[in-house]
């Protein structure tokens, strides 16, 4: 039995809890989109420049750094789970970095996946690299994919192709990082911008489709979701982002 969440109005459900256990417990077929973006496996107590500013790479005990084996083992876990859950026509996508996001597209195809597309999001404010001993960290790798390779999938062609000036839309994204007004009320480590969410959730969803983020952070899915009438649920393990979102 899922446990009570600790909001629930408005068709937008948030949980406080370990992802996997949560989606261990989850009905199958039940969600028409998953976007996630999952730990990053970056915590080392390092430091990094944002804003202009030095801060801690220390996000929390939720994002320490893991062997490669430890990393697959827990994508391959959440990413099973997120299968089962998905509708026959359902599908989901991830973000992520050089340091996970190759786990995760393998781990996508042993398990049935059928990727759509690798997306390049470009920053275009990205912070500077401050060691300068390799390039400067400029995008972030996003891998859409429906449940198998014989499935359909959703997809607004039309809208995206008006987004762009009625051209067709292509794979890389120029898109800034999340505004100092979408931090207003606080400031998640690995935020997004709400402008990529409403992108993602327009193109591969319809009005009314169930939204899951098992990693939902300080909620930003959820917002775009209910904005663009659509009902979400969203799990994650720190009280303190709950209490954001």
């Amino acid at each position: 039995m899922a446990p009570e969440p600790l909001f629930n109005k408005h068709g937008i459900r948030l949980y406080n809890g370990d992802a996997l256990e949560l989606l261990k417990r989850a009905k199958s077929d039940s969600f028409d989109l998953i976007f996630a973006d999952p730990p990053y496996f970056l915590s080392s107590g390092g430091i990094t420049c944002q804003n202009g500013q030095m801060v801690s790479v220390n996000k929390g005990d939720w994002d320490k750094s893991a062997t490669p084996s430890e990393i697959h083992e827990f994508n391959t876990q959440w990413l099973a789970q997120c299968h089962r859950l998905l509708k026959p026509d359902g599908a989901l996508w991830v973000s992520g970095t050089s340091h996970n996001i190759y786990s995760v597209g393998f781990a996508l195809q042993q398990l049935g996946f059928k990727i759509l597309n690798d997306i390049a999001w470009q920053k275009t404010n990205p912070p500077p690299h401050l060691a300068c001993r390799y390039f400067t960290h400029a995008h972030e790798t996003l891998l859409w994919a429906r449940k198998t390779p014989k499935s359909k999938h959703y997809f607004d062609y039309a809208a995206m192709k008006s987004d762009n000036g009625d051209k067709q839309m292509q794979s890389v994204w120029k898109l800034a990082a999340p505004t100092k007004w979408e931090k207003r009320f606080g400031k998640h480590p690995t935020q997004k911008p709400e402008i990529l969410l409403d992108r993602i959730i327009r193109a591969s969803s319809r009005p009314n489709d169930l939204i899951l983020d098992p990693f939902c952070g300080s909620g930003t899915t959820g917002v775009v979701a209910a904005r663009l009438n659509r009902r979400f649920v969203g799990f994650e393990v720190e009280g303190q982002w709950l209490d954001l979102a």
